[in-house]
C-alpha cells in the first residue's frame, strides 16, 4: 500500500498538494491529517464529496510500502508502516539537514508546494472538477498570499492562471481565504490585540502579544493573518498557551526578518515570512522573554553594510612596495586600501600615507606605512555598527568581511551619503521653465494639482526617470512616472475625494493608480482657471499611477527584486543606468529643483551609459540589453567600466527567464534603430549568450527589417496582433530562424518561451525554406500538399524571404490553390455504396489534386476521374 501524508494542522497548501499527489498516483491512499485548520475542515465539508481524502481512522488495513510526504519533511507515525517503508518528500521548503539518508526528497523552490502538483497535473491526461481545480487554487493563493508574496515565482503564476482556465472559482477561493472568526477565536482576537506590545528591533517594528487560550482548541493562524492587517507592522509574533503547549506563530511583512530561522530556535519552521514552533513544557512568561531575547539574532537591521560597500575591492600585501600602490591609486583613484595577510586584515593603507612616503623619496613597503590593526565589519552589521568602529579606529575605510574573506570596502564617504542624505534647495538647477514648456496645459495643471494635495498631505512628489532625461534631451514625453516620498495609496485616495475617479492599489508595493478616462471632462473644467479657455479632456492620460518612494535589493543574482519603503534616494538607487536616476521635485518651493544623486546631468553632456553601481547587471542582466538601446537610441556610448562589468557578467543571462529576454528583445524591435541595436548586441556577444542562434548577419538583418516593415494583405488573414504580441515582432522571429538548422530554432523559441502558436509557425517556416523553389517547379498537388500543413505566418514569412518563383508560387496558393475543392463529397461517396473510412480522404485528396495538376477540368472530367479512382 502507498500512503500520502501532509502535515498535521494543514492549511490549504497541504491539503492541495495532497490532492495533486492523489490525482498523479491513482493508486495511492491520501491520508487526511488528524487536525486541519478551520477554513480547510469548511472547505471539505461543503466538497468532500467530490475529493479523494480519506479520514486516518478509515485507513485500509495493511503493509504499508511507500509513503510520500508533501509540503512537509516531517513524518508522523503510519499504521502499516515498517523500517523498510520507502519514504518521498515532495517539498517546497527548503531541504532540512537532518534528513534521514535513505528518504527521498524532491525539493523544487516554487512560492507554493501545490505548484509542483499542478505542473504535473498539466503534463498528463487529468480532468479537474471545479471543486478540485479551485482547492489547487487555494493551495497557491494561501501560500503566495495572492500572488503577492516576493517568494512567488513565475511557475506559481502559471499554474493559477492554467487554474482559473480549467474551471477554479475565485469567488469560493475568496470566501475561504477570509473565513471569519469564531466567537471562540474573536474572543482570543481581542485578548491578544490588548496585549500587544510594539518592540523596535534594527530599526524595525515588531508587535508580540501574548494569551492564555487553553480553554479552547481553536485554529490561531487566521487570527494572525487579521492582526497582521490590522496592525501593520514589519513582524508579528502570537505566543498562545494551549493544552498542548505554547503555540509560537510568526509573520513578517518584510525579508529583513527571519521568521523561519526564529522559529526553528523554538523547534518549529515554515517560511521567512510565516512560520510557526509549538514550545512544551516551558511557562508562557518564559518562552516570551526567550523570544524577545532570540529576535535581534533574526531580524536584519533596516539599512546594513551590504547596502552601502563597494564588493571585491582590491587587496594589499603587506610587502609590496609604497610606489607601486601609489601608481595604483592614481590609475583607479581609491583613497585606501585593506593590507591582507594569509587572509587576515593586518592593516589599512591610505593616501596620505603613500604621498608622505613618496615625497620623502622612502622606498618602503606597505607594511612599513600602513595603520596596524583588525578593524572590520560584516555585510549585515548596521550603520550604527560601521560609525562606531570608524570612530573607535579612526579609519576612513573598512573593510567588509564574510566567511574570513574580504568581500567589500565601506568608505566614510558611503557612510555620510547615508547619514546625511542631499536635499532638494535653492542650489539646484531648476527646470521649471522647460517643464512648463514641454507640457500640455492639461497635464500640467493635472501635474500641479496632484503636487498640491501631496503637499497638504505632507510628502514629497517627483516626477523621475525617463520622463526628466528626455525633458533634459529637448525631447519631453508625456509618459509620467510619479514618486511620492510619503504614502502614494492615501494621495490617490485624497485626489480621487477631491477629483473623482477610481482607485486600485497594491499596499504591499505602495502603488496606487488613479483612474481618470471616466472623468477627463469633469476633470479638464476643475483644472481650468478662470477666465482662460477650457482645457482639452483628450490630453489627459487614461490614469495616473503614483509610486511610494521604495528600494529594492535583490536576494541572489537574476532574483527579481525584493522591495521596501525607502527614500527619494534609495528610489533612483534602484534604477538601471545614471541617465535614469534624475528626479524633478513638484511640490511646493521646491517646484522644478532637479535631484541628481548620481551624476546623471554630467553623463547625459558627456554621452554616457553608465551603471550605478558594479554588481547591477549582477542584479538585473536584462539591463545589458537595455544599455545597448539607449546607447543607439541617444547615439551615446557605454563607459569603459560598464561595458567591462556587463562582459564579465555575460554568463548570467543563462539564469534570466525567456519571457523578459523576449520583452526586451520586443522594446529594441520597436526603437527606429534596431539594427544597430542588434548590431552592437552581437558584437558585445550579448545576442549569443542569450542564444547562439541568434545570430545578427546582413541576411538576418535584410530579412529581420522586411519583417518590420511588412504591410501584409486581408488575403493572407493575418492580425495586427496575435495574443498582445504585434504582427511585425512576430514575424520577426520567424524570419530570422529561417535559415538556423531545425534543432537551433526549436531550441531558441524554448529559450525564449515563445508562444506555442509562433514555436509552431517558426517551424514549420524553417521546415519548408530549402523546399520552396522544387516546389514552385513541381506539380501544383505537391506544394497544395506541403503548404497546407503550415499556418498563414509561415507562410507570410516565406513569401517575405523566398525566391521570386517561391513568392509567386505562394501568391498563387494564397489566391487560388487553397480555394480549390473537388466537386465530390462524402455523401456522393456513400450514396455509391462506399463504406465510410479512410478511403473518403484518399479519394478527395486525389480529385483535389487532378483540379490543382490539370488532369480535370470541368464535372464531367471529375466523374471520369472518381470512377477511374473507384475501378482501381
Amino acid at each position: 500500500m502507498h500512503i500520502l501524508l501532509t502535515h498535521e494542522q494543514t492549511d490549504f497548501d497541504g491539503l492541495a498538494s495532497l490532492l495533486g499527489a492523489a490525482l498523479l498516483q491513482p493508486g495511492a491512499v491520501p491520508l487526511l491529517p488528524h487536525r486541519l485548520n478551520r477554513n480547510v475542515r469548511a472547505y471539505l465539508t461543503l466538497y468532500g464529496l467530490e475529493l479523494p481524502f480519506i479520514e486516518p481512522t478509515d485507513q485500509p488495513r495493511g503493509r504499508v510500502e511507500a509513503i510520500t510526504l508533501v509540503d512537509t519533511q516531517s513524518l508522523t507515525s503510519v499504521k502499516g508502516a515498517e523500517a523498510e517503508t520507502e519514504i518521498r518528500a515532495i517539498d517546497h521548503h527548503e531541504p532540512r539537514p537532518d534528513l534521514p539518508k535513505n528518504w527521498r526528497l524532491t525539493y523544487e523552490p516554487t512560492g507554493a508546494c501545490t505548484t509542483i502538483f499542478v505542473e504535473g497535473v498539466q503534463g498528463g491526461d487529468v480532468h479537474l472538477s471545479p471543486p478540485q481545480a479551485t482547492l489547487l487554487l487555494l493551495g497557491i493563493y494561501e501560500d503566495t498570499g495572492g500572488l503577492t508574496y516576493t517568494r512567488t515565482t513565475p511557475r506559481d503564476v502559471r499554474a493559477a492562471a492554467w487554474l482559473l482556465e480549467q474551471g477554479a472559482s475565485l469567488q469560493v477561493a475568496q470566501k475561504f481565504l477570509n473565513h471569519p472568526l469564531t466567537t471562540a477565536q474573536q474572543a482570543i482576537y481581542d485578548r491578544l490585540r490588548q496585549q500587544a506590545e510594539t518592540h523596535v528591533i534594527n530599526g524595525h517594528s515588531l508587535i508580540l502579544a501574548q494569551t492564555d487560550a487553553s480553554e479552547t482548541d481553536e485554529e490561531l493562524s487566521t487570527i494572525a493573518h487579521k492582526l497582521r492587517d490590522l496592525l501593520d507592522p514589519d513582524g508579528l509574533i502570537l505566543l498562545v498557551q494551549t493544552a498542548s503547549g505554547v503555540q509560537l506563530i510568526g509573520r513578517a511583512t518584510t525579508d529583513n526578518i527571519h521568521m523561519d530561522r526564529l522559529m526553528e530556535q523554538f523547534g518549529g519552521g515554515g517560511h521567512p515570512r510565516a512560520a510557526a514552533a509549538l514550545v512544551r513544557a516551558t511557562a508562557l512568561s518564559d518562552v516570551y522573554d526567550e523570544v524577545l531575547n532570540a529576535l535581534p539574532h533574526h531580524v536584519q537591521p533596516a539599512v546594513t553594510v551590504a547596502e552601502i560597500m563597494s564588493r571585491r575591492p582590491q587587496l594589499l600585501d603587506p610587502d609590496t612596495q609604497v610606489k607601486e600602490v601609489a601608481a595604483q591609486m592614481q590609475r583607479y583613484g581609491y583613497e585606501g586600501y585593506p593590507v591582507v595577510e594569509r587572509g587576515k586584515v593586518v592593516g589599512l593603507l591610505t593616501r596620505r600615507a603613500v604621498d608622505r612616503a613618496i615625497s620623502h623619496r622612502l622606498n618602503l613597503r606597505v607594511r612599513e606605512v600602513m595603520s596596524s590593526g583588525d578593524h572590520h565589519v560584516t555585510p549585515q552589521d548596521s550603520i550604527e555598527s560601521l560609525q562606531r568602529v570608524m570612530t573607535e579606529s579612526g579609519w576612513g575605510q573598512i573593510p567588509v568581511l564574510e566567511g574570513g574573506e574580504v568581500v567589500g570596502i565601506v568608505t566614510r564617504t558611503d557612510l555620510l551619503k547615508m547619514l546625511m542624505p542631499q536635499t532638494a534647495g535653492s542650489g539646484r538647477p531648476n527646470l521649471e521653465a522647460r517643464l512648463e514648456a514641454g507640457l500640455p496645459s492639461a497635464r500640467l495643471a493635472l501635474l500641479k494639482a496632484v503636487a498640491h494635495t501631496a503637499r497638504e498631505q505632507g510628502d514629497a512628489l517627483y516626477i523621475v526617470g525617463g520622463f526628466v532625461r528626455d525633458l533634459l534631451l529637448d525631447h519631453p514625453s508625456l509618459d509620467m512616472d510619479l514618486v511620492v516620498e510619503g504614502d502614494a495609496i492615501a494621495l490617490a485616495d485624497a485626489l480621487a475625494k477631491r477629483y473623482g475617479g477610481k482607485v486600485t492599489s497594491h499596499k504591499r508595493f505602495g502603488t496606487a493608480k488613479w483612474q481618470l478616462a471616466g472623468i477627463a471632462a469633469e476633470l479638464a473644467t476643475a483644472l481650468s482657471l478662470k477666465d482662460e479657455p477650457a482645457m482639452d479632456p483628450a490630453t489627459l492620460p487614461d490614469s495616473l499611477d503614483l509610486v511610494s518612494a521604495r528600494r529594492e535589493f535583490y536576494t541572489h543574482p537574476t532574483a527579481l527584486p525584493t522591495v521596501e519603503r525607502g527614500s527619494i534616494k534609495l528610489d533612483l538607487h534602484r534604477r538601471d543606468f545614471t541617465i535614469n536616476t534624475l528626479a524633478l521635485r513638484l511640490d511646493g518651493h521646491h517646484y522644478g529643483d532637479l535631484l541628481d544623486f548620481w551624476g546623471g546631468m554630467q553623463d547625459l553632456k558627456d554621452g554616457i551609459v553608465r551603471v550605478l553601481h558594479s554588481l547591477s547587471f549582477v542584479d538585473d542582466p536584462t539591463r545589458m540589453l537595455r544599455a545597448v538601446r539607449f546607447e543607439q537610441r541617444f547615439g551615446y556610448q557605454i563607459s569603459n567600466r560598464t561595458q567591462e562589468l556587463l562582459q564579465n557578467a555575460l554568463p548570467l543571462l543563462d539564469r534570466v527567464s525567456g519571457d523578459r529576454l523576449r520583452h526586451e528583445l520586443g522594446a529594441i524591435l520597436h526603437e527606429p534603430n534596431w539594427d544597430r541595436m542588434l548590431a552592437r548586441l552581437a558584437k558585445l556577444e550579448v545576442l549569443d549568450a542569450v542564444h547562439p542562434a541568434l545570430v545578427f548577419d546582413a541576411a538576418a538583418k535584410k530579412r529581420v527589417a522586411l519583417a518590420l516593415g511588412a504591410q501584409p494583405g486581408p488575403q493572407w488573414e493575418l492580425a495586427a496582433h496575435h495574443d498582445s504580441m504585434p504582427l511585425p515582432e512576430a514575424l520577426t522571429y520567424v524570419v530570422w530562424m529561417l535559415e538556423r538548422p531545425s534543432v537551433e530554432a526549436a531550441s531558441m523559441a524554448g529559450r525564449l518561451r515563445l508562444p506555442g502558436w509562433l514555436t509552431k509557425a517558426l517551424l514549420a517556416a524553417n521546415r519548408l525554406l530549402p523546399k520552396l523553389d522544387t516546389l514552385a517547379d513541381g506539380p501544383a498537388s505537391a506544394a497544395v500538399a506541403a503548404l497546407d500543413e503550415a499556418p498563414p505566418l509561415a507562410l507570410y514569412a516565406l513569401h517575405l524571404a523566398g525566391s521570386k518563383a517561391a513568392r509567386g508560387m505562394l501568391e498563387t496558393y494564397i489566391g487560388k490553390w487553397r480555394a480549390v475543392q473537388p466537386l465530390t463529397t462524402g455523401h456522393d461517396l456513400r450514396a455509391r455504396g462506399i463504406p465510410a473510412g479512410p478511403l473518403y480522404r484518399q479519394v478527395l485528396l486525389a480529385l483535389r489534386a487532378a483540379w490543382l495538376d490539370g488532369e480535370v477540368t470541368d464535372e464531367a472530367g471529375e466523374r471520369a476521374k472518381l470512377d477511374e479512382l473507384l475501378n482501381d
